[in-house]
This record gives structure tokens, C-alpha cells and sequence, in this order.
């Protein structure tokens, strides 16, 4: 029980410590269903303008879960409504962080930079495509993507149009056309940028990861933070190619544009060839930052533009009438595995009830704890899962006080019964929470939205289960087989020898009397008090006398 009482301890002392420092809260976050949200409405565009692919659109609709669930936001619920639109449900106040995880396409693509000017709008660009006669002027055919013959007219004027200083040019640009010259601004609106036809896109990209920004010189933090790519092998030896013509070409132009979305995130100097396979992304990032950008490039691109239609606040569409009726649903179940087992265990039955409030206890610290500390929310399916709980907890007690009667049946003494019954019964208890477990486990991994949240807090009880029969149920059996009460089977005990069995009547520290009437040999009728094993013993005596008494009578007959 000790354990158990350590459990419970560190469960709500970290719970107080939250409440105390306004941390969190005693009950536990509520989801999309219990609690209302955000819902955004997108609307999908293919990148090339051609009809929307159903393919493509549950694609996207798998991407965006991946991000909303790796930055730790659960219960949320996000479908495709016709052919074109997206629905995203998120439960509670979410962060803007987590809303670019569900507007922003994150189409990554590598540019070499051509141009680096200030942001403000000018009256020319780099080759003066505003000036008078400057359409006259002939431009070689490139002979790279480094190549400045890419800087033609007509993005000498966009260049010159631009204005990096309007806030809504840093969200969401163009992506141009990957095989031309694109126009951009950086994403702090610092300067706008020409850069040169794509080289490597997010499906070169094989994982990303935020950490701290390391000197390539001493390995020591720097104080900021990174993404850092592991790219795939076609991509690694792409980079390694591009950065050897990189490092050779002078600035700007030996810079390497990474743009999100149409944005330049960051625009490096390449000095030397680049081999391996690896990149980093750094910038003025937060560890906030640079993982939810690591989310957004590991899970891939969502292969759509995506235009925002709708981004409203909702109220719960289940609400508290609903979560009340499972609360009562649940009080209903919990009386009546209660009356079953004080009408079928008396008094053991409160050993029960005992068991069931102390498992209630932890799994509610537990799943508070998680809604503080990973975000984790309480649909009414989660509700669900714990009401149907109940029946696998008791089940348990129900398996181990059976199997304590057998061995009393057998003719134990109470204590060594409890000590039979448990050996026997845990295996079976240990392999049906095992079983319960995996099949909650391949719910949830197989699953989506709110029948997660039904796996999710079936596997949590199912744990709780064994923790609690095997640090309070058992122990507390144990203490009780050694009290007068139970130990000489009081009637109201659960363990009166009547109820026990027609032939054996179970009369406590081991000793039976059968029940054989007026049938019984005198050997069964001189059993009575003592103990199983002199009882064993009796019987084979009598057997031998008796198979010896008939072959006396057999061989007088004859």
C-alpha cells in the first residue's frame, strides 16, 4: 500500500502545485464537444489551378491533424466539408501558433539568391525595368539558377513594386513558378529578395527538428535556435551540388534563399560544399518557433493553397446537459457493480467499493495531470471509456474473491487461501488488462477524433486497474484475512462457510466439516475438524483398510 500512497501524493501534490501557482486548474480541460473552440474554415486551390483532387484533399486534411497533434493540442476535430472546404475544430483558446499549423500550406522551397535590396517600393530594380528603354534591353539565357540573366523586365518591376514594409506581404507570398525567377520578401520585412528557380522542395526533406543554435567553431550554444533538416539522399546529394556552386559565386549571389510559404525564412552565405545530407534553417527563432516550424516541414507540405473562409468561435455542440448525463450514466453503473457486490461479498464487498474509489481517484489525478501538462482534453467519448471502466475494475475483484473461495472450498485456511487465490488469479487479472490494453492501444493508432479520446482513456484505466488490485486490493485482503471477522467467517463477512458449498463448510484456520448425511462412511463423518491434509491422509487409510477388507471377502468366498 505504500506505493499506492507515494502514487497518490505525487499525483495531487503536483496538482496543488499547479492550482496554487495558477498553473492549471482541478478538473481537467474539456474538448471540442464539453467546452466549445475555434473553427476554421478553409477553402482549397491546387497549386496549379486545375481541378481539386479528392486524393490530395484528404491528404491535406491528414497533414494538418499530424501538425494540431504533434504541438499538443488533442480532441480536435478536423474533416472536409463538400469537395473544396476544410473544417478544423480546436477545443479552448488556441495560440496563434497553432493556428498557422492549420492555415499555412508550408510549402518549403531552397532558391539561390540573385538580388538583396531594402524593402521599401523604388523606382527601379537591379537592371532598371522602370526606366525608359528598358524593355529594349536583351537578356542572355541563364546558364544556372545563380545565373542574374534570371533578372528579366518584368521581375526587375515586381521587384521594384514590392512592399516589404505592408505586414501582409510576410505571411502568406507567392510561389512563383519553380522553373523562373521569384520575387520575395524576408519574413522580419528587413529587405525583399530575387531569387532564382527552385533546387530543392519540402520532398527533399526527410525529417526536421528545432534545438539550440550551435558555434560550428566550439559546438557551444549560441543563445538561439535552429530547424534542422535531414534530407533524403536525392536530396542530400542535390545540396551538396548546389552549395559547391554556391561557395564559389560572389555575394549576394552566394546566399541560399529558404522560403516558407512564398516567405524567405532565412538566406545564408554558403562558403564551402555542404556533403552529408544535412541543413539547418536558423533565424530569430524561438524554441517555440523553430518547433512549430519543424512540425510543419516533418509532417510535409499540404499539397493545396488554402485560402481562409472562416475562423469563428463555437460553442460545445454536446454541452453540459450531455456531459451531466454521462456523469449520471456512469453514477448509475458505479451503484450498481456496488449493490452487486455488498448483496454478493457483504462485507468483503467493500473492499470493492474501496478499490473502485481509490481507482476513480488516481485515474482523475492522472488525466488532470495530462490536461496540464500535455494539453490533453476530455471529450464525451473519453467519458464513455471511463464509465465502461467500471466493469473491467470490478471484474477484476470479482475474478480474485472467486478465486479465494475455491481455495477455501478446497479446505484453506483463510490466509492461505488469499495467498493461493492471488497467485492463481493474477495471471488471469495481469492477461485480461494486457488484453484490454493492446486493444486500446490499436484503437488509438488506428483511430481518429473523438474515438481516440474512448481509446485513450481506456488504456489509462486498464493501468490504473493493475495498479490499484495489485498495491491496495490484494494488500487490504491480506490485513483483513488475519481480523476474527473475516478469519472465522462471520455470515456477514462474504465468507460464511454456508455459502461455500453443499459438502464443505468451511470453519476457519483450516479445518472443513463435510456434509455427507446419513450416505457417508464413517471415515467422512470422523473427518470432521480436521485439518485438509489430515483429512487427505484419513481417506487413503480408510480406501487401503478397504480394499484389504475385500479381498479377505473374496477369498473366504471362494
Amino acid at each position: 500500500m505504500a506505493g499506492l500512497l507515494w502514487i497518490l501524493v505525487i499525483i495531487y501534490g503536483l496538482l496543488g502545485f499547479g492550482v496554487a501557482t495558477d498553473k492549471t486548474e482541478i478538473t481537467p480541460g474539456l474538448a471540442l464537444d464539453l467546452a466549445g473552440g475555434r473553427q476554421i474554415i478553409l477553402q482549397a486551390q491546387s497549386l496549379d489551378g486545375s481541378e481539386i483532387d479528392s486524393n490530395d484533399l484528404k491528404q491535406a486534411v491528414e497533414i494538418i491533424r499530424k501538425r494540431v497533434d504533434a504541438s499538443g493540442t488533442s480532441e480536435a476535430e478536423i474533416s472536409t466539408q463538400g469537395d473544396r472546404n476544410i473544417v478544423v475544430g480546436l477545443p479552448g483558446e488556441p495560440d496563434e501558433a497553432t493556428l498557422d499549423l492549420v492555415r499555412k500550406s508550408a510549402q518549403l522551397q531552397f532558391r539561390p539568391v540573385l538580388y538583396v535590396g531594402m524593402p521599401q517600393p523604388t523606382q527601379a530594380g537591379p537592371v532598371g525595368g522602370a526606366a525608359e528603354g528598358a524593355d529594349d534591353i536583351e537578356r542572355p539565357t541563364p546558364t544556372n539558377p545563380s545565373d542574374p540573366a534570371w533578372i528579366t523586365v518584368e521581375v526587375d518591376a515586381q521587384f521594384a513594386a514590392l512592399d516589404c514594409t505592408n505586414p501582409e506581404n510576410l505571411t502568406n507570398g507567392d510561389l512563383g513558378d519553380p522553373d523562373k525567377a521569384l520575387v520575395a520578401c524576408r519574413a522580419d520585412g528587413a529587405s525583399k529578395l530575387i531569387l532564382g528557380p527552385v533546387e530543392l522542395t519540402g520532398e527533399d526533406v526527410s525529417t526536421a527538428s528545432a534545438g539550440p543554435t550551435l558555434n560550428p567553431q566550439t559546438g557551444a550554444p549560441t543563445g538561439g535556435f535552429e530547424v534542422r533538416l535531414d534530407l533524403t539522399g536525392g536530396g542530400g546529394d542535390k545540396f551538396r551540388a548546389v552549395t559547391e556552386r554556391l561557395s564559389q559565386t560572389p555575394s549576394p549571389r552566394n546566399q541560399f534563399g529558404i522560403l516558407l510559404d512564398g516567405v524567405v525564412i532565412t538566406h545564408p552565405q554558403v562558403t564551402t560544399p555542404i556533403p552529408g545530407g544535412k541543413a539547418q534553417i536558423t533565424g530569430d527563432f524561438t524554441l517555440k518557433e523553430a518547433e512549430q516550424l519543424a512540425n510543419q516541414l516533418k509532417f510535409g507540405a499540404i499539397p493545396l493553397t488554402l485560402e481562409l473562409l472562416t475562423d469563428d468561435h463555437i460553442s460545445a455542440t454536446k454541452g453540459a446537459d450531455e456531459l451531466r448525463n454521462g456523469l449520471i450514466a456512469g453514477a448509475i453503473g458505479l451503484l450498481l457493480v456496488v449493490i452487486y457486490s455488498m448483496f454478493q461479498y457483504r462485507a468483503l464487498g467493500a473492499v470493492t467499493v474501496g478499490s473502485l474509489l481509490i481507482a476513480g481517484g488516481v485515474t482523475y489525478g492522472f488525466i488532470t495531470l495530462l490536461s496540464w501538462g500535455l494539453g490533453y482534453r476530455l471529450s464525451l467519448a473519453g467519458v464513455a471509456g471511463l464509465i465502461v471502466a467500471i466493469g473491467i475494475t470490478a471484474d477484476s475483484f470479482i475474478v480474485y474473491f472467486e478465486r479465494v473461495k475455491d481455495e477455501l472450498r478446497e479446505g484453506r485456511s483463510l490466509q492461505s487461501a488469499v495467498e493461493h487465490g492471488w497467485s492463481r488469479a493474477k495471471r488471469t487479472i495481469i492477461i485480461s488488462d494486457v488484453v484490454s490494453f493492446l486493444a486500446a492501444a490499436i484503437l488509438y493508432w488506428l483511430a481518429v477524433g473523438s474515438v481516440r479520446g474512448f481509446a485513450f482513456t481506456l488504456g489509462l484505466t486498464t493501468i490504473v486497474d493493475l495498479i490499484v488490485v495489485i498495491l491496495f486490493t490484494h494488500p487490504t485482503l491480506v490485513l483483513l484475512a488475519r481480523t476474527k471477522f473475516f478469519g472465522e467467517g462471520h455470515r456477514f463477512s462474504g465468507l460464511d462457510p454456508r455459502q461455500l458449498g453443499r459438502d464443505v463448510m468451511y470453519k476457519g484456520r483450516g479445518r472443513v466439516a463435510t456434509q455427507t448425511g446419513g450416505a457417508g462412511n464413517a471415515a467422512e463423518r470422523g473427518a470432521e475438524g480436521l485439518t485438509l491434509a489430515e483429512r487427505k491422509a484419513l481417506k487413503a487409510k480408510t480406501r487401503t483398510q478397504s480394499d484389504a477388507g475385500a479381498a479377505v471377502a473374496t477369498e473366504e468366498k471362494e
